[in-house]
């Protein structure tokens, strides 16, 4: 005869969930990240129908860019249902995007739209982006097409300076 354990439903219950907890997050996609080159970038910048956007301009390769993303994916929660996009462009080589681009999107589990700048002669599109731009980074562009209004900061944001940023623009 077989004896049954009563701890043995809750031990197999929590294994059970342990488990589906462990694989579920394998089950989820990983951040898709869009090769973009120039000209699909204007058009995502300059998109007339869009909401405000705040632009990041970083590499992986970047400490600063590194350190101050956690405030663009904190923008992006805080202000999820007002109309605002937070867009992160990697200006990492297009070689690196699963290497590198995608490893680190996912270990930092970016929740922001991402894409991967393909253009390797920065000086035909840095002043197309903003004319005061040296094209160092990070950067940062706040654009609302709509109203032709935009703002770009050549700087590694601290703490709380990004939010100021975006609250002085939408006034």
């Amino acid at each position: 005869m077989l004896k049954v354990s009563k701890h043995k439903p809750k031990t197999i219950t929590g294994l059970v969930l342990l488990t589906l907890l462990l694989t579920s997050s394998r089950l989820l996609p990983a951040q898709e990240i869009q090769v973009i080159k120039f000209d699909q970038l204007h058009q995502i910048i300059t998109d007339k129908n869009a909401p405000v956007r705040v632009i990041n301009f970083w590499a992986t390769w970047c400490a600063p860019c590194v350190k101050e993303l956690p405030q663009f994916e904190d923008l992006l929660d805080k202000y999820k249902n007002s109309p605002t996009e937070v867009i992160l462009v990697s200006m990492d080589f297009v070689q690196n995007l699963d290497s590198k681009v995608k490893k680190f999107a996912e270990k930092k589990n970016l929740k922001s739209k991402l894409y991967l700048l393909d253009e390797t002669d920065y000086n035909s599109f840095i002043d197309r982006i903003d004319p005061s731009w040296s094209g160092a980074i990070p950067a940062t562009l706040i654009v609302d097409a709509r109203n032709e209004k935009r703002t770009f900061l050549e700087k590694e944001f601290k703490e709380g300076e990004l939010e100021k940023a975006y609250l002085d623009f939408i006034q």
